[in-house]
């Protein structure tokens, strides 16, 4: 009989400590149908149904919460990924290397196909994926590389970095360059704060890197 209590508290305990870890990873904000908006929100939301790649899921779940900032939201994301003066192969490159630093699972998966149909190869999403330094990249990437991860981990743009991207890409994509690394970053601190993972609890597309 000893053994039996024992082996069913056991059997207690795990399903307890898996019940709590389940909770812990659960999104904040569950996905809304329109049925379950007020009228502001239906109206941010039909904006969010014309660019989102999840629904109303996402971060979406999220800022649905105040719709005036999705409305800006929206409008930053419509310019910094449709009328940007960034090729889309460098814009969605620099977007993926936001979501690598940042360990940011739902904009890699979100954007490794977009990346990809701008014409980014393999071979530098496998890289930037694994936390590698693409080898085989055309100036113009490398650019896009150096002055992403620059800014990103130190915090700073040395004259050097910068000067070269005016160089290689021009005074307006240097700016724009600047702007989509930034707004990313807020994109990403939204979905680490509401806990957004990747869609119908899908695999993480991406290894941790951050500890």
């Amino acid at each position: 009989m000893l053994v039996r209590r024992s082996t069913l508290a056991l059997i207690i305990a795990a399903l307890v400590s898996s019940s709590v870890a389940h909770a812990a990873d659960a999104p904040r904000f569950a996905p809304k149908t329109m049925e379950q908006l007020n009228p502001e929100q239906k109206e941010a939301a039909e904006g969010v149904l014309k660019q989102s790649s999840a629904g109303l899921g996402g971060p979406y779940a999220m800022l649905l919460t105040n719709p005036e900032l999705l409305k800006r939201y929206l409008m930053m994301t419509e310019y910094l990924r449709q009328k940007t003066s960034v090729p889309k192969r460098l814009n969605e490159m620099a977007i993926l290397l936001e979501a690598r630093i940042w360990d940011a699972q739902y904009e890699w998966w979100a954007h490794e196909p977009l990346a990809k149909k701008a014409g980014l190869s393999d071979e530098i999403i496998n890289d930037i994926r694994d936390g590698k330094k693409p080898v085989n990249m055309k100036p113009d990437e490398t650019i896009v590389y150096d002055f992403v991860t620059e800014l990103l981990q130190t915090r700073k743009m040395s004259d050097a970095t910068f000067a070269r991207a005016k160089q290689i890409l021009g005074e307006q994509q240097t700016v724009d360059l600047a702007a989509v690394t930034g707004f990313y970053v807020m994109v990403s601190a939204v979905v680490a704060a509401g806990r957004i993972g990747v869609p119908n609890n899908g695999p993480d597309p991406m290894p941790v890197l951050v500890k």
